[in-house]
């Protein structure tokens, strides 16, 4: 199915192809028209011009879709119309995430271990539970380790490399608890997870939105969420099934096949042209976008991009707090912070204690949360690029202030002595609830804010490293906080523990509403001009 595009008099109308991912370009977007004089990438324009993205104005809109420029078109002054980025053969995109999301699955594994594994652990390595609680809130300790050193590591040794060094630590890590003997070998081993999670949590996200067409990259950082989700529930519905020490084995399966499948897909394009390996850059640019591909604008915006910012003075940290990149530091960092003080690390880490305090099965409820997540999730990505972020955050933290109130009104009965049959249900009801709207937008939809945000940051390709790790040392710090005190919440007063969950949710709506931008469907270079807008 074709469309016409408006042109000028001298140039016939162009058609446009329908993506062969159609699901993703179906609806309507704004066409525009570039003259060749302002183009970016033309040698004669100014550097502003080509370091940065031109904004048109708007022209009539047409369905979309992808073409290339007619000879006629170019021969008449035009930019040629490029459509969606998209266009092209989309099999190494796929292949590359399918690979790197081992490390999401991964994640995913090392935060859902602790629920199942934790009768276990306390009765043969003899754990008090205050002991358990150090080993299921130390993973953060090393996750905000790798935080602090992801973003400078992915830079110098590039995003392939640091996902092969993050695989291997986790890799030690699992070994390291499988012979565990006693606490401080469980202590150990749980920390070099972290690690690995803190530099897989910041790299992946990262390399997906660095290789991905501007209008599936929605959905495929999503595919990030949705595995950490997978790994989480395999971990839940296996863990019931197997030991402690046997359940190590899921964690290490996603290490293996990520440290293989990386030899089979190309380093990011981005990261490529930042150190000067023009040839290698161009290479990997192909292969993401099929061999007939014309990638020359896109390498051309890309190229423009990084100039501007290399010519650019050497940032130091404390730029980030300047008055014009404040607003980006502020989403960021902001949406890190409410993502925790919802408490999902503390529902991730203690799940099974919740249930049991509530009077329903652990087991059984862990066993749910593992079902419901990844279709959950599934249905959070196909919505990612079409209903876009800021109306997934705003029905997700609805949802998690319902889920997290639900649970405080269980608890808030169980002390008082009324409804004692209906306590359980609606504990289960609640985290259910929680857990399903967390997975469709507080989920994947910070990470994959915080991805853009950061790639289309204001500062030079320096200061992005520092600025990545901020934003996901705060994650991990707000982790550690939550679930180290939960324990103690718990003891203080359980119904109180999620009406504060529940308080926190109801603040992040207010916020989304007020200050996160929109960014489906603008490329990385739009981004950046939004986020200078509104500093």
């Amino acid at each position: 199915m074709a469309a016409t595009l408006p042109s000028s008099a001298a140039a016939p109308a162009l058609l446009l192809r329908r993506h062969t991912a159609a699901s993703l370009s179906s609806r309507c977007r704004q066409r525009w028209q570039r003259p060749a004089a302002r183009r970016r990438d033309d040698p004669g324009a100014p550097l502003e011009i080509r370091g940065a993205r031109w904004l048109p104005p708007p022209a009539p809109t047409g369905c979309s879709g992808a073409s290339g420029a007619t000879p006629t078109a170019e021969a008449a002054g035009e930019a040629p119309y490029r459509g969606s980025e998209a266009q092209g053969s989309l099999w190494m995109v796929l292949l590359a995430t399918a690979v790197v999301v081992c490390g999401s699955f991964e994640f995913g594994t090392c935060v859902g271990y602790s629920a199942p594994a934790q009768a276990g652990i306390v009765s043969d390595i003899g754990l008090s539970n205050s002991e358990f609680g150090v080993f299921a809130s130390v993973l953060t300790i090393g996750a905000m380790i790798g935080a602090l050193t992801s973003g400078r590591l992915a830079d110098v040794l590039g995003r392939k490399m640091t996902m092969r060094f993050a695989a291997v630590v986790g890799i030690f890590g699992w070994i390291t608890i499988y012979f565990a003997k006693d606490a401080m070998m469980l202590y150990a081993g749980r920390v070099l997870l972290g690690y690995c999670t803190g530099v897989l949590s910041y790299v992946v996200p990262v390399f997906i939105s660095e290789i991905a067409p501007k209008d599936i990259r929605g959905g495929l950082a999503t595919s990030n969420q949705l595995f950490i989700c997978s790994g989480c529930s395999a971990a839940y519905i296996i863990g019931a099934l197997l030991s402690w020490r046997s359940l190590v084995v899921v964690g290490l399966v996603p290490c293996a096949v990520l440290l293989v499948g990386l030899f089979f897909i190309p380093e990011s394009p981005r990261w490529l042209a930042n150190i000067g390996r023009e040839k290698a850059f161009h290479a990997s640019l192909q292969k993401f976008r099929g061999k007939d591909y014309d990638i020359s604008e896109e390498a051309a915006e890309i190229k423009g991009y990084i100039e501007s910012n290399h010519r650019l003075p050497k940032a130091r940290i404390q730029d980030l707090f300047q008055r014009k990149n404040i607003y980006a530091v502020t989403v960021g960092v902001s949406l890190m912070i409410f993502q925790q003080l919802g408490g999902i690390n503390a529902l991730g880490f203690y799940t099974s204690y919740i249930f049991s305090s509530a009077g329903f099965s652990g087991t059984l409820g862990t066993t749910l949360i593992g079902i419901i997540q990844i279709p959950v999730t599934l249905v959070g990505a196909l919505l990612m690029d079409r209903s876009g972020r800021r109306a997934l955050l705003l029905v997700s933290s609805s949802g998690t202030f319902l889920g997290c109130f639900l649970t405080g009104l269980s608890f808030y009965f169980k002390a008082q002595g009324l409804y004692s049959q209906l306590v359980p249900t609606l504990a289960l009801c609640g985290i259910l609830i929680y857990y399903g709207a967390y997975s469709v937008g507080m989920g994947p939809v910070p990470w994959i804010i915080m991805s853009e945000v950061r790639i289309s940051w204001i500062f030079s390709i320096n200061m992005k490293a520092i600025a990545g790790s901020l934003v996901t040392l705060v994650s991990w710090i707000g982790s550690f906080a939550i679930s180290y005190s939960f324990n103690f919440l718990m003891d203080w007063n359980p119904a109180g523990t999620f009406f504060l969950f529940s308080a926190a949710s109801l603040v992040t709506i207010l916020f989304v509403a007020k200050l996160v931008p929109e960014t489906k469907g603008r490329t990385l270079e739009e981004i950046q001009a939004l986020l200078q807008a509104s500093a």
